[in-house]
């Protein structure tokens, strides 16, 4: 079983007048917003996140790699 602990934050009246107008019409409780964002934060600065090691494992692999002659062939090759 997890103990929870509290938290404060300080910020700016609007800032939190406008956050508790959101969570209010969206019927969600600001404490479960703020650990949601807190679990998304965490998981984009995982070294490396999901994407990235995935990437890195085809690249090995040799799948997903564009062989270019110039940038612009590059650019080509991918559509852009």
């Amino acid at each position: 079983m997890s103990k929870e602990v509290q938290m404060s934050i300080k910020m700016e009246p609007e800032l939190r007048e406008r956050f508790m107008a959101v969570a209010a019409d969206r019927h969600r409780p600001a404490a479960q917003i703020i650990r949601d964002l807190m679990r998304l934060y965490i998981a984009d600065s995982e070294t490396p996140n999901a994407l990235t090691a995935d990437t890195i494992r085809k690249g090995r692999k040799g799948s997903d790699v564009f062989h270019a002659s110039s940038a612009s062939d590059l650019f080509k090759q991918l559509g852009i």
